[in-house]
Formats: C-alpha cells, sequence, structure tokens
C-alpha cells in the first residue's frame, strides 16, 4: 500500500495542530467550542455527499468527496486521538 500521501497529510495535519497558522481550516475544526463532535459531523456530512455521489454518474463527483471524506475521517481520528500509522498497521494486518 502507497501511503505517501496520505502520511504527508497526517504530517500536515498534525503540524497545524502544533504550529497553528493564523488561519487554518485544521485548527479550525479541531479546537471547535463542540470539541470533537465537530469533526465527527463533518465526517458524517462528508459520509452523506459520498454517498449521493457513489450513486450518481459523475465520475469525477465520487473522487472529490471520497477525497473530503478520507481528509475528515483523518481529522476525527486527530480529534480522538488516534495514530494514523496505527490505521495504515491494521490495513496492513488485514491483508496479510
Amino acid at each position: 500500500m502507497n501511503t505517501c500521501v496520505f502520511e504527508e497529510l497526517w504530517n500536515v495535519i498534525c503540524d497545524r495542530m502544533e504550529n497553528p497558522p493564523e488561519k487554518s481550516y485544521v485548527v479550525d475544526i479541531l479546537t471547535h467550542r463542540k470539541g470533537i463532535d465537530k469533526a465527527l459531523e463533518k465526517v458524517g456530512e462528508e459520509s452523506t455527499e459520498f454517498i449521493i455521489a457513489a450513486k450518481n454518474d459523475d465520475y469525477d463527483q465520487k473522487v472529490y468527496e471520497a477525497a473530503d471524506l478520507i481528509f475528515h475521517l483523518m481529522l476525527a481520528l486527530k480529534g480522538c486521538n488516534v495514530n494514523f500509522s496505527d490505521v495504515i498497521a491494521e490495513l496492513e494486518r488485514r491483508r496479510n
């Protein structure tokens, strides 16, 4: 499994939280007054959008919504202190 882009994205998410820039969507979601609920709401919203896209004929929209879902899932993982490398390791264990 080529995880390079996922590792890079995870590193960006972690860096934004450790060194918050003046304006950051990642920081806004993960420090929202709702706490982890905000990140989880986004996962639910993006899941729904992906499901709707998957039922339609627009391939590019399916790809776009899948990327949004994965990104927001990664934010939720960070928000609940799950390391993405552990998720990758679990997927690798399942492959064997």
